[in-house]
């Protein structure tokens, strides 16, 4: 059983590599939001700085990747809230047994993240485009859901994964 899962954890140079660039976007992301926004309110009360008219635009776009991103990222590091009240009193049988369902129940989501906001950035968003920006499709406002539905189902697999392997290799091995 242990060659397995040995063999199994060559993959997590890829999960580390997912979970990085995923990272690497949220942060580059909170930096232009915060230029962007230092430069509209900065333009707004000093009259050579220039206070664009897409600043809002691109600021709530930035906000709706990394919120959603962010999400993705919480959910390798087991940081979602929850509720965990009565973890002490259940049996660690059922708790597993509960962990494992939340985590499907969170893949399928992820799932349907990616099927239902691929159609909505497709339809939706190539028929409008940015109030301030005419040339931009709002394809783009609408790929984050779809986008964080992939990095959901890449991390919920690695969660469950990680799971079995424990139970597997703890003194309830099957």
């Amino acid at each position: 059983m242990k060659a397995i899962f040995s063999m199994a954890d060559k993959i997590k140079p890829f999960y580390d590599g997912v979970y990085k660039v995923v990272l690497f976007i949220c942060k580059l992301l909170l930096i232009v939001d915060i230029a962007i926004t230092a430069m509209a309110v900065a333009g707004r009360y000093i009259s050579f700085i220039p206070d664009p008219a897409w600043s809002e635009e691109v600021v709530l776009t930035c906000m709706a990747y990394m919120a959603v991103l962010s999400a993705a990222l919480a959910i390798r590091r087991n940081a979602h809230i929850r509720m965990t009240a009565f973890d002490r009193y259940l049996p660690k049988k059922v708790l597993f047994i509960l962990d494992v369902v939340a985590d499907v129940a969170v893949m399928i989501l992820g799932i349907v993240m990616i099927v239902v906001g691929w159609r909505y950035a497709q339809k939706l968003g190539s028929r409008g485009f940015y109030v301030s920006m005419p040339n931009l499709s709002r394809f783009w406002m609408y790929f984050p859901v779809p986008l964080a539905g992939v990095a959901m189902v890449i991390f919920e697999l690695e969660t469950i994964y990680n799971r079995v392997k424990k139970l597997c290799l703890g003194d309830d091995c099957i």
